[in-house]
């Protein structure tokens, strides 16, 4: 069953037009991938999702409800939390203050100091910097910290945009083991990724977008062995 599901979607800035016609399914359970070079719409897709940008044309469901018009504080409130591209920290707060800006939902909340005990069994750094304030951690730390904060709005839906920026290898194979026990846990995971490599083994499946608009798909495995991802993406 799909919980997310869009369809034709066109967005962008300004004059430009950023992705064109994409289409894509998350299944409730899934970790998809969407995978592209710089510039290809994979950030454009997720912001539209999240109602940071309006939609042109198309159609964003989230279990079967419409998304566009809605607000974004509308949609984390419906499942969706969003783990932006650069972490976005408030780096004069602590690491806690900025935890707990996540819980914005009555629901969320509600069960602050439970959903905290989970992220700091996820990541126990977060619980040993907690009085720290965010812009003295290391950039693994803060990108625990920025999943920390969207986990934080108990999300059905978890959407990351390039969780491996600038981390060093060791901390990188840390952070997605973290994302596979939360999908583990019942979190639906999309996640735009650079690493290709990373990206198809973690997920189920996968989308290529290319120019703006969806150029292959289909499981991971079978991505992984295609000749043209191995040309284009995997130096191979």
């Amino acid at each position: 069953m799909s919980l997310l599901r869009l369809d034709g979607l066109e967005a962008g800035y300004g004059d430009l037009t950023a992705i064109r016609g994409v289409s894509l399914e998350v299944h409730a359970g899934e970790i998809v991938a969407l995978i592209g070079s710089n510039g290809a719409g994979k950030t454009t897709t997720l912001r539209a999702v999240s109602g940071l940008i309006p939609l042109r044309r198309g159609a964003i469901e989230l279990d079967g409800r419409r998304l566009a018009g809605l607000t974004p504080a509308a949609i984390v409130a419906g499942g969706v939390a969003h783990v932006p591209e650069g972490r976005q920290l408030f780096p004069t707060m602590t690491v806690l203050e900025n935890l707990e800006l996540g819980a914005r939902t009555p629901e969320s909340r509600a069960r602050r100091a439970e959903t905290l005990e989970r992220v700091y069994a996820l990541f126990p750094r977060l619980a040993e910097r907690r009085r720290q304030l965010a812009g003295t951690l290391s950039g693994g730390e803060q990108q625990m910290a920025a999943i920390g904060r969207a986990l934080m709005a108990r999300p059905r839906l978890l959407m990351l945009d390039e969780p491996s920026l600038g981390l060093a290898p060791v901390v990188l194979a840390a952070i997605f083991q973290n994302l596979a026990a939360i999908n583990r846990d019942g979190v639906t995971i999309l996640l735009v990724e650079q690493n290709v490599l990373r990206a198809l083994r973690l997920s189920h499946r996968a989308y290529v977008i290319e120019n703006g608009a969806i150029a292959l798909a289909g499981p991971s495995a079978a991505l992984l062995a295609d000749e043209r991802i191995k040309r284009a993406y995997l130096g191979r």
